[in-house]
């Protein structure tokens, strides 16, 4: 079968490698149909951070169908149409027995820890599968587990009604908690990012406003309602820093960027003006509820892919999304 393998840092190659074995048991064969290219994959091709294991089959963004069981599997069929939980988790330490499987001592993700989805075929474990609803197309089910990651910062800021949200950064997670907000909250929503072409497409199609990351500028937008919420989806040191003299005290930051460097500031601006500084762990139990939103969020979603591209296309895809070279959110593969 085709595959698209990850050997080392900046080196990821289109391959031709033999088809999964029988499932064993406890695990299901899958046949991919629909795989997404997360900002994680672009992050671990140019660092090398995350590679354990080389070669390794690359993507953990995916919807497909099953195709066989291995022994014990109960919670899926062969036939049925998923999406994957892309964590890799032990279900024996402290966090997974505490239902904290995202902060699992031994955390890896699909792609990384076991062979990954940007191929014909891919084995899992059958406890990461999800079934989804029928009829839902396969570029939107592709996008669960990125909606989940979204969902989750979301939750972490416990946001009140009517509340007003700022979001730094417009890739897919940033863009995709757009989404969600304009479909489930009620208060106004507030985007920045420095690409004017990708901010404006998020702004037009979840009907938030578009600000630079200025106080004053989203406090006139805001019509003096105090901003309180805000997530940083950029990974940048520098948004983050002008975020933290953006924000009013008192105000909660959920960070699900993935960040470059590292960032010095004194911890008595957080003491003092009581900021709140919020990590966010890719997910935890959201994503039932994330794929649950799907079909009704689906409209939204297909204004914000990209293209779809074959296996074949990914390197020179990596190549144009780490230069942001495109303009939507998310590049799919059409398996």
């Amino acid at each position: 079968m085709k595959a698209v393998r990850l050997y080392e840092k900046g080196v990821l190659r289109v391959e031709d490698v033999p088809s999964p074995a029988p499932p064993e048991p406890g695990w299901a064969s899958l046949k991919v149909i629909m795989a997404g290219i997360c900002g994680s994959d672009i992050h671990n091709f140019k660092t090398g951070q995350w590679i354990t294991r080389s070669p390794s089959i690359a993507g953990h963004e995916f919807t497909g169908v099953v195709t066989a069981l291995g022994a014990g599997v109960e919670n899926v069929q062969i036939g049925d149409f998923i999406a994957a939980d892309s964590r890799f988790w032990c279900g024996e330490c402290d966090a997974c027995q505490r239902g904290q499987n995202h902060l699992c001592k031994t955390l890896g993700f699909i792609g990384e820890a076991c062979d990954g989805c940007f191929a014909e075929y891919v084995n899992l474990p059958a406890k990461l599968l999800h079934k989804i609803p029928s009829g839902l197309a396969p570029q939107i089910a592709a996008m669960a587990e990125p909606f989940a990651v979204a969902l989750h910062a979301i939750n972490r800021l416990r946001l009140t009604p009517h509340e007003p949200v700022l979001i730094v950064g417009c890739g897919p997670i940033g863009g995709l908690a757009a989404v969600i907000l304009a479909h489930q909250h009620q208060g106004p929503v507030v985007v920045v990012d420095r690409n004017a072409a990708r901010v404006e497409g998020v702004a037009h199609v979840t009907n938030a406003q578009v600000a630079t990351l200025n106080a004053q500028h989203i406090k006139e937008l805001l019509q003096g309602r105090k901003l309180t919420a805000a997530i940083d989806a950029t990974g940048s040191i520098d948004a983050l820093q002008m975020l933290l003299n953006c924000v009013p005290s008192g105000a909660n930051i959920a960070l699900v960027g993935i960040s470059h460097g590292k960032m010095e500031f004194d911890p008595n601006i957080l003491v003092e003006r009581e900021l709140a500084l919020i990590g966010c762990h890719a997910f935890q139990n959201e994503m039932p509820d994330a794929i649950s939103l799907l079909p009704a969020c689906a409209s939204m979603i297909y204004q914000l892919i990209d293209r779809e591209i074959t296996l074949d296309d990914v390197p020179t895809a990596y190549t144009q999304i780490a230069a942001n070279q495109v303009l939507g959110l998310k590049t799919l593969i059409r398996i």
